[in-house]
């Protein structure tokens, strides 16, 4: 079980969202970098990225910032965001990003992922975002006709490397991961799913580590990190001893 530390992009800014609303942001590090620097002191070994202006906007809007983290720590570092293209993709994975996450293109293009994912095995991945069941997309501003099972399905044989499954209505909120949701998915499906949205306090870690959620590669975590209810040495020594058992 992986735990992913969160940093979301917003103006070159570290910020979370509630709810994936941009009028509700709370910036939290006016410097991404250090953020990165400090959770990889703090004993992580992966980091969720995601350029939030990107997503609305269709491409990078946060570049500078993003090249600043890859500089500055030697973390797995995952990255999604406005990307809809193959240059795109191209253009991170040679910077140094080990995985990239599509998400709108993966509902408007999916040939793009399957393309993405044949030429960079293990390196693609798609982003889930579902309010009340349905896929969100264009940084959460819109719907899509479209259930998260019937997008998964979508790329069973692509090759794709994860499914990270991000409940709106939760992220940020602090309400604990809606693990019903994720575990039926990633049990519908064969590709590793990656719970996102509402991580809140150290029980949601160990709901993680239960045997009903062993299908999960892990879960992302952001604002319960950075105000403190999640203690990340805690955190992390709790998935240790359960990796040794």
């Amino acid at each position: 079980m992986i735990l992913f530390p969160a940093i979301d992009l917003k103006e070159g800014l570290c910020v979370r969202l509630q709810q994936g609303d941009p009028a509700r942001a709370t910036v939290f590090n006016r410097d991404p970098a250090a953020q990165a620097h400090a959770f990889e002191r703090q004993g992580f070994r992966h980091l969720h990225v995601v350029d939030l202006d990107g997503a609305f906007a269709g491409k990078p809007m946060n570049s500078a910032a993003v090249d600043r983290i890859l500089e500055t720590v030697g973390l797995c570092i995952q990255l999604g965001g406005g990307i809809r293209d193959m240059a795109t993709v191209e253009g991170w994975l040679e910077k140094g990003v080990n995985r990239v996450i599509i998400g709108t293109a993966a509902v408007r293009d999916p040939a793009l992922v399957k393309e993405a994912a044949k030429k960079f095995p293990k390196r693609v991945a798609v982003g889930l975002d579902a309010r009340d069941g349905s896929v969100a997309v264009e940084g959460w501003a819109e719907s899509a006709e479209l259930t998260a099972l019937e997008l998964a399905r979508r790329f069973e044989d692509a090759g794709v490397a994860a499914i990270i499954y991000t409940d709106v209505a939760r992220d940020g909120m602090l309400q604990g991961l809606n693990l019903d949701a994720t575990i039926a998915l990633a049990e519908a499906i064969s590709i590793p799913v990656i719970a996102s949205g509402g991580l809140a306090s150290i029980d949601d870690v160990k709901a993680l580590l239960e045997p009903r959620a062993r299908k999960l590669e892990g879960a992302i975590a952001g604002r319960a990190l950075y105000d403190g209810r999640l203690d990340a040495e805690a955190a992390l020594a709790l998935i240790r001893t359960a990796r040794k058992k």
